[in-house]
């Protein structure tokens, strides 16, 4: 209740200080616009997207396209959630656009407005920090090309392959300038 009110990134930090004082956490408390994404996401080795909204998921997908960085995308809205990994280096594998393109006319629904049954949040969080240390490790396979559904209702998983669109406007003209 101390840091009711505070930015989110703050009080985070200040939660992982509470555990543990070893970690370096940068608290960044603005906008993630292009110019930002591009210059975290160049130091990143990984990317973990918990975002609630279509235009910062697809500026982050951008970003790791651009520095040929796996994007770990976990999304959660009333009882239903997914996750997947979208690694543009393999040359089959979809990046988030080539899933959800950015010119769809996807209803934004934010958890602010529908809700979210609370539990889902922790499974995907879980879920997207295993996915995250297996390709820090190199270790497993990812998610890559495989969209995982969960409904709360059931707690069953549902799974879609999805593919690399050859005409997708974000990693397909990256794919063109990498054969030239």
């Amino acid at each position: 209740m101390a840091r009711v009110g505070e930015p989110k990134a703050q009080s985070a930090r200040d939660a992982i200080a509470a555990i543990n004082p070893e970690p370096i956490v940068e608290a960044i408390c603005e906008r993630a616009d292009a110019a930002l994404l591009d210059r975290l996401v160049a130091h990143a080795y990984v990317v973990v997207d918990c975002t609630d909204n279509f235009a910062t998921r697809h500026a982050i997908n951008a970003a790791c396209v651009k520095h040929g960085k796996p994007l770990v995308s976990g999304a959660a809205i009333r009882f239903d959630a997914q996750i997947s990994v979208f690694d543009s280096r393999g040359d089959a594998t979809p990046c988030y656009a080539c899933v959800f393109p950015p010119t769809a006319d996807l209803e934004e629904t934010r958890c602010a407005t529908m809700g979210v049954f609370a539990p889902l949040v922790g499974i995907i969080g879980a879920m997207q920090a295993a996915e995250a240390l297996k390709l820090l490790a190199g270790v497993g396979e990812s998610l890559a090309g495989r969209l995982q559904m969960l409904d709360g209702r059931t707690m069953e998983w549902n799974e879609v392959r999805v593919m690399r669109d050859d005409a997708c406007p974000v990693c397909a003209s990256s794919r063109l300038s990498e054969q030239t």
